[in-house]
Order: structure tokens, then sequence, then C-alpha cells
């Protein structure tokens, strides 16, 4: 959130990125496209930083929510290690009888010594959407707790909470227009930011990358909000299009244009013979619904689901979702850190022979990018390394609105630069950059409406400056 003034004193000629003042064209090129940089980046950091800024202290919080979750829950998480696990058909009646109200649809076996394994249920005590873990000792078969369970990663309540925080506020889908505004600005702050600084920093290149130090001033200010965030940008700008993926309006608008490049994510069929087909393809016959009843008819019984998935090289982390009317086992690989296992396999209740596989190298190019997107935006890819990373840049994005703040405060509310100079700008590079925005506004719907905000209001500013001048000239006269 860079908010320059030529009338500062601590402000150096706009120069071209990488060229000297007197570098011609490229030189008058810059200069013509400065100042709307500048003003877009001048109401974007006083107007939208706020959004960042719970975004980004919400997003903090959420990193750091990983390690807390272990230690605040780690009676039903861990246990000490015993000498041979029970079968897991044994595990899943101790979870029931314990809960006799609930339906079990999906079974986490215990992946490493002293973990507890964990028995989702659909349960009426529980919020929509949300399922009831009940932990089991994989050694002894004693249920360690109960808790509420959310999301393919098994956020449990304390996550959870900090997670719909950062997502929508606890407001609902009213709420979640924050996050989709503040994602949508994110990376059009943070490239513009860059252009600015880049573009008036060139002969000591040295102090493109480190801060100045010395006295308290805003020119020391601006150096450490310059360089954290050419340090940040490429961070950034990922969590915003990742961030968008889960938006209401732009995250349709990129699951259509995903689809339409064929790059949907594929899921394994798991539909027995004979029973309804949904008209779907050849692994998008089992979803993510666990409300369905039970099967019925013969079952092998979910030990011998789990070693046909392991004949097959389902291994480590899995998910087993138990079948529904017309539909067999699906043994899921869950290990989102690199490298990933997400590989699974659909098991026939009847035999326990595998109906069909599917390998995470054959997902299209596109399904895979966003999976790793997604995954490093949840901070689970590279584990505690991963979350580290998010903590910091949610802590950069922090100081960086900060010192935005501290720049502006003083000169509020500010004259970012001088009326009237997209005028400057050559018509053949106006045409093309006036299209381009208005594609992206309709693609990211939140960026665009705000944008025209910002054109009014800039106008209103324009005609009520006119306005007093006129009135200040009459009185004159």
């Amino acid at each position: 959130m860079t908010i320059d003034d030529p009338a500062c004193p601590d402000t150096a000629p706009p120069t071209t990125p990488g060229r000297t003042a007197g570098s011609g064209e490229a030189k008058g090129t810059w200069n013509a496209l400065r100042p709307l940089v500048l003003r877009l980046h001048f109401y974007a950091g006083v107007v939208i930083a706020p959004f960042l800024l719970i975004a980004a202290v919400s997003g903090l919080l959420y990193a750091l929510s990983f390690q807390a979750e272990e230690i605040v829950y780690a009676h039903e998480l861990e246990v000490p290690v015993g000498d041979e696990i029970l079968p897991l058909s044994q595990q899943v009646h101790a979870a029931t009888e314990a809960n006799p109200d609930g339906t079990v649809t999906a079974v986490w076996p215990s992946a490493e010594d002293g973990a507890t394994t964990r028995v989702l249920m659909a349960d009426p005590d529980v919020e929509e959407g949300t399922s009831l873990a009940v932990f089991v000792d994989p050694y002894t078969a004693e249920v360690r707790g109960q808790l509420p369970s959310y999301g393919s990663s098994g956020a449990l309540p304390l996550r959870t909470w900090i997670d719909g925080l950062h997502r929508d506020l606890h407001l609902g889908d009213l709420g979640r227009n924050y996050s989709e505004l503040a994602a949508s600005w994110l990376w059009v702050t943070a490239l513009g930011g860059l252009l600015l600084w880049i573009g008036r920093r060139t002969k000591n290149r040295r102090a493109l990358f480190v801060p100045e130090r010395g006295p308290k001033s805003r020119r020391r200010t601006l150096s450490w909000h310059g360089t954290v965030g050419l340090w940040a940008v490429a961070g950034l700008v990922m969590l915003s299009a990742t961030g968008l993926t889960w938006s209401r309006y732009a995250g349709e608008n990129i699951g259509a244009v995903q689809d339409q490049l064929g790059g949907a994510t594929p899921t394994v069929s798991a539909t027995l013979e004979g029973a309804a087909a949904d008209g779907s393809s050849e692994h998008a016959g089992h979803g993510a619904g666990h409300e369905a009843p039970a099967a019925t008819g013969p079952d092998v019984g979910i030990d011998a689901v789990v070693e046909a998935a392991r004949a097959k090289g389902i291994e480590g982390r899995m998910s087993v979702v138990l079948p529904a009317e017309g539909t067999g086992y699906v043994v899921k690989e869950t290990d989102t850190q690199f490298p990933v296992h997400l590989d699974s396999v659909a098991v026939n209740p009847a035999d326990g022979t595998v109906m069909d596989e599917l390998r995470f190298a054959d997902y299209p190019v596109l399904a895979q990018l966003t999976r790793f997107g997604i995954d490093m935006h949840m901070g689970v890819t590279f584990g505690l390394v991963n979350q580290l990373a998010l903590a910091a840049l949610a802590l950069a994005l922090i100081l960086l609105i900060v010192w935005g703040y501290r720049m502006w405060w003083p000169r509020r509310p500010g004259r970012p630069v001088a009326r009237g100079t997209w005028r400057k700008i050559p018509p053949t590079m106006l045409l093309p950059l006036l299209a381009a925005t208005a594609v992206v506004g309709w693609f990211v719907p939140m960026l665009g409406l705000s944008l025209v905000a910002f054109l009014l209001v800039d106008l209103a500013r324009g005609l009520v400056a006119r306005a007093r001048a006129r009135s200040q000239r009459s009185r004159t006269a």
C-alpha cells in the first residue's frame, strides 16, 4: 500500500524499471502509466486495506492453528504406542457403541505410531456439513473422545472456528463478500506496489531489496514498505489466486473455465453394476455425499476392503468412505504433503474386488495445479514449513498495511496524483488497457464493481474540487 505523493520531498522522480531517466520511449510509457497505477494503489490502499488486514490477521491465526490443534486436542489425537493394532472393524464397533445414534460415513485409520483412528459419523447433533469424529485408540479400542470435524483436512473445532473467521467472519454468505473483496484486490495492490517500487528506485539496486536504516522518517518507512513488499509479492499473488477459487462469484467463473479446459478434478467411479447410472464420466460416479442411506446386502467388511486397497498401492494416510445405496467402498489416500499421495480405488463390498482405480498422476495438469495451490493456501503441502511461510506472508501483509497507513495518515485525505493524467496515455495503449480491465472486472466481479465505485468516488471528488475552486475564484473576483 505505497501511498506516494509527488509533492512530498522524499519522493524520487519516477523512472522506468531497469532503465535510466533518459530512456526515451520506455520512460514516456511508464510516466504515462504511473499516475494510473499510483491512483489505483492509493484507493486500494486506503479503502481495501481494512479488509486485507482482517484477512491477514485471521490467516496468521489459521497458519498457527495446526500446531495449536495438536496441543489442545492431544488427548483425542495421541495415544501411547501399543504392541499390536486391532482390526479396523473392532475399532469402528467401539465408536458405534459410544455413539449409537450416529451413522458411520467414513473411517480414517491410524496412519502412524501413537495416532488415533478417526471414525466419522453423520449425527443429528452436529451442524450441517460437519461430521462427528469419534477418536479410537487403535491398540485398545478405547474411545478417546468425540469432536466435530469439518472438511477434507478434518479440521477440529479450534481450526474450524478460525477458518470461518477467515472465510466469512461467521456471517455466512454475506461475510464471504469481505474475503472475496480482499482476495480480488490483493494481487492488484501487490503488483501495483511492485511496479511503483521498482519504477522509482533504479540507481541503487541494493535499495530495492534491503530497507534503509537510520532515524525514523517517512522515507525509511517507505523503504521498509517497498522492500518487504518486493520480497512478499509472489506469495501474496499466490494467496490471492488460490483464495479466489473458494469465492462465491469469481470462484464460479474459475470453475467454469477450468471445466471448459478439461481441468475438472476427476473422482473414482464406485457405482455398482446394475445401480442407477447418473450419466457422468468414468471417474465421476462417487461424490462426497455421506448422508445417503447405508448399503444393504453382502459385505466383506472394512478390513478386507482396506487390504484390497493396499494391494493396489493405497498406503499411508487414507480415508475409507463407506458404501451408500448403489455404490461400493471408496478408499482414498489423503497425504497432501509433498510428494502427494492422493490415489483412490473403489471396492465392491460383496466380494472385495477393486472396481475402479484413479491415480493422481492421471489427473489433468490443471487439476493437479489447482490441488497444489489450494493445499499450499491451506498450509498442508509442505507441513510445518508451509505453515511458517503462510505466517510470514500474513505478518508481512499486516506490516505493509500498517506502514502504508502510517505514511498516509499525516497527509490524509491525500492527493495521489494530479487529475487528468490518463489523457496522456496513447490510445494504442489506453484502449487495450480498458478492454483488459473490463474482462478482468467481469471475471472477478467484486474487483469490477469496487473499481467502478472508486471511479465514481474519484469523479465526485473532482467535481467537488472544481466547484470549490470556482466558488473561491468568484469570491476573490
